[in-house]
Parts: structure tokens; sequence; C-alpha cells
């Protein structure tokens, strides 16, 4: 992962945890409240049934003339206060506040019933538990553990989804940089071309056949390289024209005609008549690549095969073909189905989307080490 992506992966991942976190923290806050509430309303109707248990024996008590024997209840006491507020009966754990009727301090939760009516001179009872305490102590840590496997959890998710959002910025940097990478070796051989041939010309001062011939091919490299980073970048408008596609093609094959001597490659050419409508950079930019990459790909002293009627446009070639399990993926930019003879896998990408545009149909065959045939139905 490159420093950009590293960048942007970070950046959405500290995006991502923190919105998440402040969300899960947020609701678990409100959550451990409503549970806490509710334990807190549970404990105060048990404690207050037991009040209500210890009035109904006090009562009793009196009225039948029996001595009072006060219950036992777990983590519980039950302390009986008469109107100056003395302990009369039982304990409690901790000071009373009878300014309420129920609180908690600390982990003391207590209760106070008024329901004696003043039997055995008993005014209050106060009943006090830390089962309350207890209960939310466990829902703490219940919402704790649950709130940390969430956050693993979240934070699995963000890494997740982090690598596959961003595997296509990823990916399309890459291509950038092997593109930067193509493209200044792919100018590198026509500039060392060039600049070794105006350097023989300065040092002989004279011109002969092949000083030329390099210049010549040298040139038309670099035109071609700026021709398709051209299209590719800039949306040129140009309008759509009838022209004579045999006569591009007739011209495209002279252009070449240098570099296919050059590799010793012979060209055999089967024209009809064929009017088309299209714009005449992309009828170029088409026959050009096209013938461009059957060059490029070929062997030296093979054969290209060129028939074009008002059907179809055909290329073939003897090169190295293309592997099977590559067909599907040849149009894509910056795509290259091998490294045999360079480029930055553009040409069949413009191809494709000028095929498209004029809903043009393209058939490809190929065999490895026996060559690749092109098919452009051109009337479909």
């Amino acid at each position: 992962m490159n420093s950009a992506s590293q960048k942007s992966f970070w950046l959405f991942l500290s995006l991502y945890l923190s919105s998440s976190f402040v969300l899960l923290l947020t609701s678990s806050y409100w959550f451990y409240n409503a549970q806490v509430s509710m334990q807190k309303a549970n404990d105060y109707y048990k404690l207050k049934n037991i009040s209500d248990e210890v009035s109904a024996e006090v009562i009793m008590a009196q009225m039948m003339g029996t001595k009072l024997s006060l219950k036992k209840y777990p983590n519980t006491t039950v302390g009986l206060f008469n109107k100056n507020k003395d302990l009369k009966y039982g304990s409690v754990m901790q000071k009373v506040d009878f300014t309420k009727d129920k609180n908690m301090i600390g982990d003391v939760f207590t209760v106070i019933s008024h329901g004696t009516a003043n039997h055995l001179n008993i005014s209050d009872v106060v009943v006090q538990s830390t089962e309350c305490a207890k209960s939310i102590k466990e829902i703490q840590e219940k919402i704790f553990l649950i709130t940390t496997i969430i956050a693993m959890f979240v934070i699995i998710i963000a890494v997740v989804l982090g690598k596959i959002f961003l595997k296509p910025i990823k990916d399309k940097i890459q291509e950038l940089e092997d593109f930067v990478k193509d493209t200044t070796h792919e100018l590198n051989t026509p500039i060392t071309a060039l600049m070794m041939s105006t350097s023989r010309l300065k040092d002989v001062k004279e011109c002969n056949k092949k000083t030329i011939q390099n210049i010549s091919i040298s040139t038309k490299q670099l035109y071609d390289i700026y021709s398709s980073l051209s299209y590719i970048n800039f949306d040129i408008k140009e309008k759509d024209e009838f022209i004579k596609f045999d006569n591009i093609i007739k011209e495209s094959v002279e252009y070449f005609n240098e570099l296919l001597n050059k590799k010793n490659i012979s060209l055999t050419l089967t024209t009809k008549p064929c009017t088309i409508t299209i714009a005449p950079t992309k009828a170029k930019m088409l026959i050009n690549n096209l013938l461009s990459n059957s060059i490029k790909y070929s062997h030296p002293n093979s054969n290209i095969t060129i028939s074009l009627d008002e059907q179809k446009l055909i290329v073939e070639d003897e090169g190295i073909g293309i592997e099977k399990d590559k067909l599907k993926n040849i149009f894509k930019r910056f795509t290259r189905a091998n490294s045999y003879a360079g480029g930055f896998g553009v040409g069949l990408s413009i191809i494709d989307t000028i095929i498209k545009e004029y809903n043009y149909k393209i058939q490809i065959d190929s065999n490895v080490n026996v060559g690749t045939k092109t098919t452009i139905y051109l009337n479909p």
C-alpha cells in the first residue's frame, strides 16, 4: 500500500471509528441508565413488599398481643423506628435520611414505609439492602463486556470495509504509477533514437537513408504516444463525416511502412470501397491502434493481413498471440496481456471506446505463438 493509499485508509478508519464509537458509547450510556432505572424500580418494589409485610406483622402483633419477631432477609436489614426516629427493633446498615421515602447512598438502597399506623409505637419501617448495588455492578460488567465486543467487531468491520472501499483507489493509483512508468519507458526509446540520430548527423555532417528512417520512425512513435494520451485525457469534440474508410486504411499502412520494413514484416492489404459515418480522427485512431498492436506483437519476418469490405474490417497477424484467460480483460485501460513489446495498455481501450460509441462489434480470436485475428463488424 503506497503512502496515498495509507493516508486515505487511516483517514477513513479514523472517521469511521470515531463516529461509530460516539454512537456506541451514547447507546451504551442510554442502555445503562435504562437498565439501572429498571433495576432500582424492581428493587424498590421488592423492599416495599418487605416493608409492607413487616408493617402487617407489627399490626398483627399488637392486635394479637404477641411478641414481634422480625424475619431475616438476604443482604437486607429491617429497622423499626418510633416517632422520635429512635431505633426500637431490628438494625440498619447506615444512617437513615427520613426526609426521603427512598434513596440510594453508596451501595445501600433505602426504602421507608409508614404503614404501621403507629402500632407498637412504631411509625417508620426502614428496609435497607445492598442487592441493588450488586445488580448494578453486574449490569456495568455486562454492558462493558458487550460494548468491548461490539467495539472490537466495529474495528474489524472498519478495517475490512476500509480495504474493500479503498481497493479501487489503490488499484487506480497503482495503474497510474504503472502508466507513468510505462509511458516513461515508451518515450525513452524514440527519444533515445532521435538523440542518437541527430548526434550522428552532427558527427558525419551528412544524412543517410538509415538515419532518416530512424528519425522518421521515432517521430511517428512519439506522435502515436501523444495521440493516445490526448485521446484518453481530453474530450476531443469532432463532427462525424462520411469518409472513405478504405482510404484511411491505406494512409495508415503507408504511415507504418517504415516500421514494417524495420521488422521485415510483409503486409497484404485487400480493400473494397467502404464509406462509413465517423469522426476522421477516430477512424484513424481505430486503424492505427489495430495496426500498431499487430506490428508491435508480431515476430520479425512474419506476415500481417488486412482486409476490408462494406461489412467488416479484419486485421490478422502471426504474432505472439494472447492467452485465453486474458482475452476478457484486454479492453480495460492500462491492462497489458504481456510485456513482450512494452506499451502502456491504452490501445485496445481506445478501440473499444470507439467501437461502443458507433455501435460496432469486435471479435478477437487468438492463439499463443500462432497469432491474433481481430474482426470489426461495421454494420452489425
